[in-house]
């Protein structure tokens, strides 16, 4: 995670929430300290030390913390994950910014891990998408990495990725591909999405780096994947569920990618209990 846009993120963030004054914090006086516990309050993985490390040295370097927990491991209901302790105003400043990041990242990181989980491969990968909360997009795809998933492309800059509506203007696969290969260059990624038998024949003949199978069924996977030599990575999308992602686990498919670990997740229940005074 790049440390100095999370920053930047949650300068943003507390500026958005907080304004000129926080008017109801403002009642306690400088000298008045306190202590901010978060607590699971469901079992899942969490995600946001540093959320919780680098927004509250924001707000006020005389904050001191514990974290208990490390991205990534998984929590149980009622347990301790962090402790935050000083002035009571900086506490509840970036309480509710802090505690919204922290339970939306661990709802992903948990269930990227349930999916790892149900696919249960040696080979196949989960990966994310570009289906992203707006502004969220680095810490969400950090939430899945933390929950044992892998990175698609992060955006439209770094991988290219061909579909119908692509194909159709540029007049062929082949062509599609020969045009993104000579403006984006050798070190550009090319993936191209593929609904027929056909499709996937004109792909690998265009040497593409990445071949969809978009919307197939395990059974047509099993099918097409023969026709894709060695070295081009594969990966299915579309129409995968939790309830169905088990029967994708022996399709020999390099990756899946799931919309719905950052588009739908719900974030994971952690409260901030306040404790004032010594």
């Amino acid at each position: 995670m790049n440390k100095l846009k999370l920053r930047l993120q949650l300068e943003q963030f507390f500026l958005e929430d907080i304004g000129d004054r926080d008017v109801t914090s403002q009642i306690f006086g400088d000298g008045q300290s306190g202590e901010v516990n978060f607590i699971a309050k469901e079992s899942g993985v969490f995600c946001g030390e540093e959320i919780i490390r680098t927004g509250y040295s924001i707000l006020d370097p005389e904050l001191q913390y514990e974290i208990f927990v490390r991205d990534g491991e998984k929590i149980a209901a009622g347990q301790l994950l962090a402790k935050v302790r000083g002035p009571v105003a900086s506490l509840l400043k970036g309480e509710r910014v802090i505690l919204n990041l922290v339970q939306r990242m661990s709802g992903i990181a948990t269930k990227t891990r349930q999916a790892v989980e149900v696919l249960n491969s040696d080979h196949t990968k989960i990966c994310d998408t570009r289906k992203t909360t707006p502004g969220l997009r680095m810490l969400e795809k950090y939430a899945v990495r933390c929950g044992g998933g892998e990175n698609h492309r992060y955006g439209l800059y770094d991988g290219a990725m061909l579909k119908d509506n692509h194909i159709a203007f540029a007049g062929s696969i082949a062509e599609a591909v020969a045009a993104v290969r000579e403006k984006a260059g050798h070190m550009v990624k090319i993936e191209v999405e593929t609904e027929t038998k056909e499709m996937v024949l004109e792909a690998t003949s265009a040497k593409a780096d990445v071949i969809m199978f978009d919307n197939r069924t395990p059974e047509e996977i099993r099918e097409w994947i023969e026709l894709v030599p060695e070295g081009i990575l594969t990966e299915a999308s579309g129409g995968i569920t939790m309830d169905n992602l088990a029967s994708y686990g022996d399709t020999g498919v390099d990756y899946i990618s799931l919309g719905f670990l950052t588009h739908s997740v719900s974030a994971l229940d952690i409260s901030a209990k306040v404790k004032v005074g010594d």
